[in-house]
């Protein structure tokens, strides 16, 4: 039995590694496919000179990704001179290519130049022969990226594949299982799941998976028992106190699980780990079915600690569901489609009356940070915890021509207020990463109707993009980031049961402001332009939401 188990987790764990290996179509020492590389190359500048956040022009674009192969062989040193175009050989000094410069603004002809330049290359490296066509595209965005910011980047055929399967879901029938006493117990299910509609339930002790007894089982291998092809049948033998049934469920696409909840005392605390397709609407599910409960909840708290961002728009809905009006964020770019402003208009906020504390720590970011930036903002929470990751860069994707995506940051996001959170990021106004003595200081100076970290967060909340790396250091230092930890939970606790506290720690509401002039677009629909980085076009906008994009942060 035992090395029937091994074997099992062995195929389990070799299965996505062989169908990453037929995705790439290309492999090391295959025939350079010139065409290609000149397609890709020609689609990237295309796409990334009116986007990236600087203006770089197209040539330099080549020359940085020309220099990806010296890395493939130190001999080989691009050059760009005004006219000219060159490619040499060092060691038996040569020129493999020297051709004319393409005109500045034109893609498709210096696409074309590089791949002459791959094929000189091709021809007289043998490391780079080794490399193959994609080994040559990867070394050439690799260093192209380099030189931009950290969240752009290039995926391989492969890999864009497994990014794609990942925003969609994967095939189970959410169910969560644990060890326990040697058993196999359901320990989660996740609502509106087969597993769910088909009546299981958390405690339950699995004993079978299609008939394999599952005692001695690792969770690896139950896992992998429970995944399996869309569509496709998983027959569970379940036993309870009130005796044993068999269930039969279809494997479905979901959506992760991110939303979770448990009480504490009186506080109804509500984790978020990620923004997935499904986080608001599971967020706005937990709030009613908690807000509901009895004893009712004396306050919320949104767990955002390690959250490190996800689906932007789910991040703004999210928002919605607690702050029904107003400017959620603005993100800004050089690119027209990139300027957005997501508002939250005509919602209900879901916990009306409850004092809500949103807990962060230093690798809270991205999306994360907007939701507590945005509830901040408008007064409807108090930030606990330390200051954030700060990233404030909002990324878009293009296809490109092998199957692979560029991922190209291309506009910056603005909290309400209008600071920007690349670098700076959220400033808790309720510290606790300088300790438990500094924390029962602030807690009494809140509770007599004072905030001492006030002209700090002024500062934070007046700053304006561009800032110098010193003020960012200074800014941030009145609470610097950390993982969180125990305080966390303990400060929210403070605030909900102390109003004084609670009520001296918040920002002062924005003033209402009448929307922009253009019509906005419904956020189920892409705009013109870049295919942005989210959910399937398919996917129903939340409902309370304005916008005009949807991207991945």
């Amino acid at each position: 039995m035992n090395q029937a188990w091994l074997l099992l987790l062995l195929v389990a764990l070799a299965a996505p590694f062989d169908r990453a290996a037929q995705a790439e179509p290309f492999s090391a020492g295959s025939a350079l496919s010139q065409p290609l590389v000149a397609q890709v190359t020609a689609t990237a500048f295309d796409f990334m000179a009116p986007r990236t956040l600087e203006a770089i022009s197209i040539p330099q674009m080549a020359l940085w990704g020309l220099r990806g192969l010296t890395t493939l062989d130190a001999r080989l040193t691009p050059d760009l001179q005004p006219d000219t175009a060159t490619l040499r050989l060092i060691g038996p000094s040569r020129v493999l290519l020297k051709r004319p410069a393409p005109p500045a603004d034109n893609a498709a002809e210096w696409g074309a130049a590089v791949a002459q330049m791959a094929r000189a290359a091709w021809d007289g490296s043998e490391p780079v022969r080794r490399a193959g066509t994609q080994g040559i595209l990867r070394a050439f965005f690799d260093e192209l990226f380099n030189h931009l910011d950290p969240y752009s980047r290039y995926a391989t055929p492969a890999e864009a594949a497994a990014e794609r399967a990942r925003r969609i879901g994967r095939a189970t029938i959410g169910l969560q299982a644990t060890l326990r006493g040697g058993q196999v117990l359901v320990a989660a299910v996740q609502p509106g799941g087969p597993a769910a509609l088909g009546g299981v339930r958390p405690g339950e002790r699995i004993m079978e998976i299609d008939g394999e007894p599952v005692e001695g089982a690792d969770l690896v291998a139950i896992t992998a028992l429970l995944a399996g092809p869309e569509g496709s049948m998983v027959t569970l033998d379940l036993h309870s106190r009130t005796g044993s049934r068999v269930v039969v469920l279809r494997r479905e696409a979901l959506p992760q699980e991110t939303v979770t909840t448990a009480r504490h005392a009186d506080l109804l605390v509500i984790r978020i780990s990620s923004f997935a397709n499904n986080t608001a609407a599971r967020l706005a599910q937990e709030l009613i079915a908690g807000t509901a409960a009895a004893p009712p909840p004396s306050g919320v708290v949104l767990d955002l600690r390690g959250n490190r961002g996800g689906v932007l728009r789910q991040a703004v809905a999210a928002v919605a569901m607690l702050q029904p009006t107003g400017v959620v964020a603005a993100t800004s770019g050089r690119d027209p489609a990139a300027a957005v402003e997501y508002r939250a208009d005509g919602g209900r906020d879901l916990a009306p009356g409850l004092p809500v504390v949103v807990i962060v720590d230093g690798r809270s970011a991205s999306a994360a940070e907007v939701m507590a930036a945005a509830l901040a903002d408008h007064g409807r929470a108090v930030v606990v915890g330390s200051t954030t990751l700060g990233k404030g860069l909002v990324q878009t994707i293009s296809p490109l021509p092998d199957g692979g995506e560029l991922f190209i940051t291309w506009s910056r996001l603005l909290a309400p207020r209008g600071w920007p959170l690349q670098g700076l990021g959220v400033v808790p106004q309720l510290c606790t990463s300088l300790g438990e003595d500094s924390l029962q200081r602030n807690l009494a100076a809140l509770s007599a109707g004072r905030q001492p970290m006030r002209t700090g967060l002024e500062r934070h909340n007046a700053a304006r993009a561009p800032l110098a790396p010193s003020e960012v250091l200074e800014i941030r230092a009145i609470c610097p980031a950390a993982e969180g930890g125990d305080l966390d939970l303990v400060a929210a606790s403070a605030l909900v049961r102390t109003p004084s506290a609670y009520a001296a720690a918040l920002f002062p509401p924005i003033p209402p402001r009448s929307p922009p002039r253009s019509p906005s677009r419904s956020p189920s629909r892409s705009p013109p332009g870049p295919r942005p980085a989210a959910a399937p076009a398919s996917l129903p906008a939340p409902s309370g939401l304005t916008g005009t994009s949807v991207m991945r942060n």
